[in-house]
């Protein structure tokens, strides 16, 4: 039996700090040049001052916005999904704003926007876009429009639309229909609907329409002027703040940094000020994973006249064990493991497992140059099966005559002679020698929360203590520990009127009591039950707020993109000190005062599936952690590089008046990949959750390792996606 200990302290912190709070790989995203970018208007879109123009950022491109006119303060996440597709979610807080749920006197707002591009820009035709602003919400910013822009002498853009809603309302020159109002009695704003979050279909191209339009000016590359017409009379916000709409005549100048940031001034309505900067950056741009890291060791070409040589397999036995411990030492330079070896006199076949790379071809490639240096001449077949805790997850065949005649062509030409399979029953079996081992780590952490009226961001920053105990490769005790050190969660106090047992929303609760906490404190089993199937049982205290068993099975065959699995889970609710009790799964209206139970047992049937170009889909369909029933959509796109990019919604048989604000639940996720950041491969990611609000409806479980993302890494979509990085 052997025992490893590891400590990683200095030389993580930064490297964990950046993963953490995702700060450093924005940062180090890098400039796209200011010719690349369109303007961002004050609703961070692509577009002029206050009105969209019908350009779209290049593809993949992410931007953060922030902008501020008069008592409105608006920041925005845009995202350009596909070339033609643009989407944004934004924030916004208007001061002095009379209105239903406005805190202080500030009125928090929450929109999403959609456009798309219908025609891109010829030497004869303007481009042509319609969009929908404000289609999912409240309705404060609610607008639909149709829009031209075309380039003239090279300078100059001249954008001209028609626009209806909030676009429509400053000399109207028709009427499409009715149009429900949005203020109220009083001229209080009430909004679309009461909760929110909902699409407001009845509003969409109904009502007054009214043109505007505008034109740019770049005398260079960084700078540009703007003079627009404005069809948005600010009817709203005058009303209920402090605006004064005095001219419908807008004034801007743009400037762009090298770093691609766009700092804008405006003159608005003829009495308002306004400023907004914009941080464009694209994933999908910014390289592979690494390229800074050492040069792989190159393949060790065989003599002819060693290939057909079988006398060393007269002692097979002792040869294996002595090539297995070179072939050890020397994927260990190469940051990479093995956990099982079989040599036979024209096949070797090891079980590998990569800590590091983020491609899989790259561990793949690296392993197979290895081993033309390690193994005997005559091994003409190369069986690599990489393993995530403990399962074999597809075996990559090659053959070593091939990567010696191809070591200096593309990349494809090994891929076109590659075999990926299914690993089950082809894997060695796994070496125990090294186990048990103990790995641990202490790295900084961080938590937040966003959008409560009372506080739009809360985070928290501390200090987190990890140990991983191996019992062998797939059975893993794993435990965390985290202290706060400074930050505002636990001053969290919002009551929320939920109908629903409060499965999420005693998040405060769990802040104030919980420090130091036990993040995590499980037992974990991994399995191949059968071909094509892969399994994980997991037990323990799972996340922050529940504790008990998960038990999940998923069917994925190795070269298909579609893969299916169940997942039921047995929870109970944990103590608010987030020690080792465990409460009855029953809270307290905060109203009424009454008990509400929910169940311990909930669980989902899974469909997942890669449409390629990086899209991928999750449907999950059963019952949630309040007991509801329903389903959640998940639709991400995926970067060669790890960046991804996608959001979710989840329906259940919750109406929107017992789900509360919001309607239902809704958001945006983003992964950022460390290696980014630090220029040096890294499987680390950190994923942040935007939700428009986190309630109890449609609330799951957060189980640790759940199987499919691990399984879709090695298996031939992923694999081949990432076949440009083999050689490096």
């Amino acid at each position: 039996m052997a025992h490893a200990a590891e400590f990683h302290a200095a030389k993580r912190l930064g490297r964990a700090l950046m993963a953490g709070t995702g700060l450093g790989a924005l940062l180090a995203a890098g400039a796209l040049h200011a010719q690349e970018m369109p303007s961002f208007n004050l609703y961070g879109m692509p577009g002029m001052i206050d009105m969209p123009s019908a350009e779209a950022a290049p593809d993949g491109t992410l931007a953060l916005s922030y902008g501020k006119l008069g008592d409105s303060n608006r920041g925005t996440l845009i995202f350009q999904i596909t070339p033609k597709l643009t989407g944004a979610f934004r924030y916004t807080g208007i001061q002095d704003y009379q209105a239903l749920g406005a805190v202080d006197g500030v009125y928090y707002d929450r929109s999403f926007d959609l456009r798309y591009q219908l025609w891109d820009e010829t030497d004869l035709r303007p481009a042509v876009a319609v969009g929908l602003q404000d289609f999912i919400g409240t309705g404060v910013y609610s607008g639909e429009y149709v829009v031209a822009t075309k380039t003239l002498g090279g300078n100059f853009k001249v954008t001209a639309g028609l626009g209806w809603g909030r676009l429509g309302t400053y000399n109207s020159v028709a009427t499409f229909g009715s149009r429900p109002p949005i203020l109220g009695a009083n001229n209080i704003f009430t909004g679309a609907n009461e909760t929110g979050g909902t699409p407001t279909y009845d509003r969409w191209f109904r009502g007054d329409v009214a043109p505007f339009g505008g034109i740019s000016w770049s005398p260079t590359d960084r700078l540009t002027f703007k003079l627009e017409y404005s069809s948005d009379d600010y009817r709203v916000e005058s009303t209920n703040a402090t605006f004064d709409h005095a001219a419908p005549v807008n004034l801007g100048v743009d400037y762009t940094l090298k770093n691609g940031t766009q700092v804008s001034a405006y003159y608005a309505y003829g009495s308002e000020v306004g400023l907004q900067l914009t941080y464009p950056f694209n994933p999908k741009t910014l390289g592979m994973p690494g390229g800074v890291e050492d040069a792989g060791v190159p393949v060790k070409p065989r003599e002819p006249s060693d290939v057909n040589d079988l006398g060393w397999t007269a002692n097979l036995p002792q040869r294996q064990q002595s090539a297995r411990e070179r072939l050890a030492t020397s994927l260990q330079r190469e940051d990479l493991e093995i956990e099982g070896f079989r040599l036979e006199p024209r096949r070797a076949t090891i079980r590998l497992r990569n800590p590091l790379y983020g491609a899989p071809s790259q561990a793949i490639g690296r392993a197979a140059r290895v081993m033309t240096r390690t193994l005997p001449a005559s091994v003409e077949e190369f069986v690599i099966v990489p393993v995530e805790n403990g399962m074999p997850m597809s075996a990559v065949v090659l053959q070593r005559s091939d990567l010696e005649a191809h070591e200096n062509d593309a990349a494809v030409e090994m891929l076109a002679r590659t075999r990926i399979t299914d690993a089950f029953g082809q894997a060695p079996e796994m070496d125990l020698t090294e186990y048990p081992k103990f790995i641990w780590a202490l790295e900084p952490y961080y938590a937040y929360s966003t959008f409560d009226p009372q506080s739009p961001l809360r985070m928290d920053f501390g200090a987190r203590l990890t140990g991983d105990y191996f019992l062998t490769p797939n059975v893993i005790l794993t435990g965390k520990i985290k202290k706060r050190v400074i930050g505002n969660l636990d001053q969290i106090d919002r009551e929320d009127e939920s109908k629903l047992p409060r499965v999420r929303t005693d998040y405060g609760a769990y802040n104030r009591e919980g420090d130091p906490a036990i993040e995590q404190l499980t037992i974990a089993h991994f399995g191949r039950p059968g071909r094509n199937l892969y399994s994980r049982f997991t037990f323990g205290i799972l996340e922050q707020m529940y504790a008990g068993a998960s038990a999940e099975l998923l069917w994925k065959p190795v070269a298909s993109r579609l893969a299916l699995g169940v997942e039921v889970n047995y929870v109970r609710r944990r103590e608010f000190d987030q020690m080792l009790g465990i409460q009855e799964n029953v809270t307290v209206d905060p109203v009424s005062g009454a008990e509400l139970t929910f169940p311990e047992v909930n669980g989902h049937v899974s469909a997942y599936y890669d449409f390629g170009n990086g899209f991928h889909g999750q449907l999950d369909v059963g019952r949630y952690l309040a007991g509801d029933y329903g389903a959640t959509i998940t639709v991400h796109r995926e970067f060669a590089n790890g960046w991804k990019v996608g959001a979710f919604a989840t329906f259940t048989d919750v109406s929107e008046e017992e789900f509360g604000e919001g309607s239902f639940d809704k958001g945006i996720l983003i992964t950022i990949p460390l290696s980014v950041g630090l220029g040096t491969p890294s499987r680390t990611t950190s994923t942040v959750a935007l939700r428009s609000v986190q309630r109890d409806g449609g609330a799951r479980v957060f189980v640790p390792d759940r199987l499919y993302e691990k399984v879709r890494t090695w298996h031939e979509p992923d694999v081949v996606d990432s076949w440009g990085r083999f050689w490096r």
